[in-house]
């Protein structure tokens, strides 16, 4: 639960998303079997065919493109998601596979309550350029012998914001970055709703 509501209070998420939608699947799934006590109120997309905004569609949940299509203009766009977060008052902002860089205005509104996935022990294998595949090749290139997931908090640079939790995962001798991605993601979304479930009930806190 965000600190200072109501314990009866569901934890209201926004997830932006640009792909299929896989994680916001798995936390509409979760909100809706009661593994987690939450609920999403919102769906942004900067790509309006994506999977995430079909899920979100069959699942009755408002969903919103918004790119350079839409705003050609960094600044105007910026300002646009940060109006369309306000207008549905979320707890916090999820990014779920979203591909973009948040702009400052949004950072700003939202600041200790967007949250994010890496595929790695923050700080370690974050930075601009690492990401999917090119983080577990990097693991592998350097012979760690564990990995993970870390759920962390965004402020404006890649993969500095405040480590929330983090999931040790083993690497084998004979992993590849193909078999060792598999493995980190196994692991992911689960993580990521317990996660989100510890902030939900109040065990962690993002002030």
């Amino acid at each position: 639960m965000v600190e200072g509501d109501s314990a009866a209070a569901r934890l209201r998420i926004a997830v932006m998303a640009s792909g299929s939608g896989t994680t916001l699947q798995a936390v509409i799934d979760a909100c809706e079997n009661g593994t987690l006590d939450g609920e999403i109120i919102l769906a942004i997309s900067n790509n309006s065919a994506s999977g995430a905004m079909l899920r979100a569609h069959q699942h009755d949940i408002p969903s919103v493109h918004l790119s350079t299509r839409t705003h050609t203009d960094p600044e105007s766009l910026d300002q646009a998601i940060t109006d369309t977060l306000r207008e549905y008052s979320p707890d916090i902002v999820l990014l779920a596979g979203y591909m973009k860089r948040l702009g400052p205005r949004a950072l700003k509104a939202y600041r200790g309550r967007v949250i994010n996935t890496h595929p790695s022990l923050l700080p370690k294998f974050g930075g601009q350029g690492m990401y999917g595949g090119h983080v577990h090749a990097a693991v592998i290139e350097a012979g760690e012998k564990v990995s993970g997931v870390s759920v962390h908090l965004v402020d404006g640079e890649y993969d500095t914001g405040r480590v929330l939790a983090q999931h040790q995962v083993d690497v084998a001798a004979d992993d590849d970055a193909v078999v060792l991605a598999s493995r980190v993601q196994s692991f992911e979304r689960p993580f990521l709703i317990k996660v989100l479930q510890q902030i939900a009930a109040g065990s962690i806190h993002l002030s």
